[in-house]
């Protein structure tokens, strides 16, 4: 899961900035068991799902949603034996199901995920994404227009997390501690810019900047920290308590305190797309609605991050 609560969160803070070409990776997986498509007498696409007749036209006729991800954030989404797994792929299931058609995930660069949406590479973003202004309005985090903003559907609440080696060899208790520290994260991230203000309140303070180390993946930025080149890594709350317990067994990070600056992750489209977007948050309300939402959150141990009704650009 970096707010990718998990904040992979946060400013055009989060983990996606609204530039970059995006490198797709190999791994892709089709989800959604709800492709009921048929076709009428005069070609026209009919599907028995509760909420087909809400989508465009389009989808309706493809009958996939074609969907950017960064799949290097488990519990939320990661790639195991070739296939995209996590709460975000079941979450498009349970969704396909309301909606009669196919989640096709694939994964690529997270900081290109905004741009391939707006180009129409991809019909939706669903990667952990932190929905917040910037973003919304194509901002980077001092306000400086970067590029198209986009909309988002939310479904899910995270807050950033702070990771370190098994037993703090540094005995950090918290982001004020990393002042003249080195710290990885994944680049892109609103996890990248909340150690920006921080390492600036550092320096306000007499203090030294924090050394700030941002990588392409967050793999990378886990192998610093584990290696003791960086005190810290900075993720999604999910995200890092996946990787404390899982990590060599649960022998390589344990995670400091408690989440803090919670906010909402969001599906992202472009703005011109409302009808899919609309469409979107009614199956999302609709998943709340029967369970399957909660199912699938105690799967994957999320259920700190359940909400109870869906918003569109709720975000701040």
């Amino acid at each position: 899961m970096t707010a990718r609560t998990t904040r992979r969160t946060k400013t055009a803070p989060s983990r996606i900035a609204a530039v970059g070409a995006i490198a797709v990776a190999g791994a892709l997986v089709l989800t959604g068991c709800g492709d009921q498509t048929k076709k009428d007498n005069s070609g026209t696409a009919t599907n028995s799902a509760p909420l087909f007749s809400k989508l465009p036209k389009a989808i309706q006729d493809a009958g996939v949603i074609k969907v950017g991800t960064n799949a290097e954030y488990a519990p939320m989404e990661s790639t195991e034996g070739g296939k995209i797994v996590g709460v975000d792929p079941d979450l498009a299931d349970a969704l396909g199901k309301q909606l009669g058609v196919k989640f096709e995930f694939t994964s690529g660069s997270f900081d290109g995920l905004i741009t391939a949406v707006n180009s129409g590479r991809y019909d939706i973003g669903m990667s952990s994404i932190t929905d917040n202004k910037q973003r919304q309005e194509g901002l980077d985090d001092k306000g400086k227009k970067l590029g198209e903003g986009v909309d988002f559907v939310d479904y899910f609440t995270a807050g950033t997390a702070i990771y370190v080696k098994k037993g703090n060899p540094e005995g950090i208790k918290g982001i004020e501690d990393l002042c003249g520290k080195t710290a990885a994260v994944q680049q892109g991230t609103t996890y990248e810019t909340a150690l920006k203000d921080q390492s600036k309140k550092c320096t306000d303070a007499g203090k030294k900047a924090i050394n700030i180390e941002s990588f392409q993946n967050d793999t990378e930025a886990q192998t610093r920290v584990k290696s003791g080149g960086a005190v810290a890594g900075i993720n999604d709350y999910p995200v890092a308590v996946d990787l404390s317990n899982k990590a060599d067994g649960g022998k390589a990070f344990e995670v400091i305190n408690k989440q803090y600056d919670a906010g909402p992750f969001g599906i992202i489209l472009n703005k011109k797309n409302t009808q899919l977007r609309d469409a979107l948050k009614e199956a999302v309300d609709a998943i709340i609605k029967d369970g399957s939402y909660q199912k699938v959150l105690e799967k994957w141990g999320a259920q700190s991050g359940a909400i109870s009704q869906s918003a569109i650009n709720g975000g701040k």
